[in-house]
């Protein structure tokens, strides 16, 4: 019976408003759900308009300067993970320098084919490549280069096409 009451003073002397938040939430549930709402319901609008914007496919070429740990790496390419990072930011900065595209795909990718090719992957959509080298290449404007990306297979400067 005493057990009882103790429970029962308990109740009585608990927060009887629903409304209410903690004190360290700063005031109460119902002086805050506009302004959170708002603020959700403007971030989903932004993410919906970048969606829409984005386009469902885009071309673009690279640079792609591999290692010794790269995937479907060629037999002839054995430098390090540093080493190849370090021949990327060469290329970059010659490229910012004002060096062309094309001639520095001959000069620095690995990648088999693309001395054919001046380093193009094609017309692709967003969820057929590798994740990073796809967010990087949609986040171009046309004619644009990436910075560096790395990816399992190496890493890339990405010029976006179309």
């Amino acid at each position: 019976m005493r057990r009882l009451s103790y429970l029962a003073a308990l109740s009585l002397t608990a927060c009887t408003t629903v409304t209410s938040g903690p004190s360290w939430v700063g005031g109460t549930k119902a002086d805050f759900a506009p302004a959170r709402f708002a603020k959700e319901e403007a971030e989903l609008k932004r993410q919906a308009d970048e969606i829409i914007r984005e386009p469902k496919s885009i071309g673009a070429k690279h640079i792609l300067v591999m290692h010794k740990d790269s995937e479907r790496k060629p037999p002839n390419v054995t430098r390090t993970r540093e080493e190849a990072k370090a021949r990327a930011e060469e290329a970059i900065k010659l490229l910012r320098g004002g060096a062309k595209f094309d001639d520095l795909v001959l000069k620095y990718s690995d990648e088999p084919g693309s001395d054919e090719s001046f380093g193009s992957v094609g017309v692709f959509e967003k969820k057929v490549m590798v994740k990073a080298f796809a967010d990087a290449a949609f986040k171009l404007e046309v004619g644009q280069v990436s910075e560096i990306v790395e990816t399992p297979f190496g890493f890339h400067i990405i010029q976006r096409t179309q």
